[in-house]
């Protein structure tokens, strides 16, 4: 059925979803034929900010929104502003960590990230939460408190998802910076380098991402293999 009016104007606003605030776009319409039809807080966002064409699918954002949510409820997250996705469906070529502004609708950082090197070679296909598997884990965190380490200035990351990554801390498993991980790489036909299981980002922009995320904001390392997305207690609880 179509929507049919003659006029309208876009009204820049916000509305609570689900005990949290997200922005959204009511609509004034004038001469109106038919009610329009509202899309759920996940899709508006996703539309909004056009993320398909960064490469993030519909599918990995749904699964992070879906946990981002299943936290709010829990009060886990105390800055609900932004949600990481970093997305090892994708290649290492690929600029698959996403950092999105949800109370503005905008996607703020979009790189490069490795993952870790017994998870694979161009592409992550084996995680772990094991100690000293030097394998990327699977799940959401939530971001800690920083600290200057011999990667210099580091990111503290709490896996929340049972099983899945909440020895995340004890492995020392964090977000920083790294010199294989950097475009040049990808120039020269090349993937990123791997690291011992952090979600390591290129040196020049790791103050800003860790800036940015610091503190409790919600992170979700996405793949769509079928043991950690019927398993995770958050996405199925």
């Amino acid at each position: 059925m179509g929507l049919l009016c003659t006029s309208f104007t876009i009204i820049p606003s916000h509305q609570t979803v689900n005990s949290h605030t997200v922005s959204v776009s009511p609509v004034s319409y004038t001469d109106l034929s038919f009610a329009p039809v509202i899309a759920d807080a996940a899709t508006a966002l996703y539309n909004d900010i056009n993320l398909q064409q960064y490469g993030l699918s519909k599918e990995a954002f749904d699964y992070a929104w879906k946990g981002y949510e299943q936290l709010l409820k829990k009060n886990m997250i105390s800055r609900s502003n932004y949600l990481t996705i970093c997305d090892f469906s994708q290649s290492s070529k690929k600029k698959r960590l996403y950092i999105i502004d949800v109370d503005n609708s905008k996607l703020v950082t979009n790189t490069y990230v490795a993952h870790g090197k017994n998870s694979g070679a161009e592409f992550a296909n084996s995680f772990s939460n094991k100690p000293e598997s030097l394998q990327s884990s699977l799940g959401f965190y939530i971001t800690d408190n920083t600290y200057i380490g011999k990667h210099g200035l580091s990111l503290r990351i709490n896996g929340v998802d049972p099983g899945y990554n909440d020895k995340a801390l004890m492995r020392t498993i964090v977000i920083h910076g790294a010199d294989y991980v950097n475009e040049i790489r990808v120039q020269h036909g090349g993937y990123m380098g791997r690291s011992w299981g952090c979600p390591a980002v290129p040196k020049k922009e790791a103050t800003d991402i860790i800036t940015t995320i610091k503190n409790g904001t919600c992170l979700f390392i996405y793949h769509p293999g079928k043991n950690y997305l019927l398993g995770s207690k958050i996405l199925n609880g």
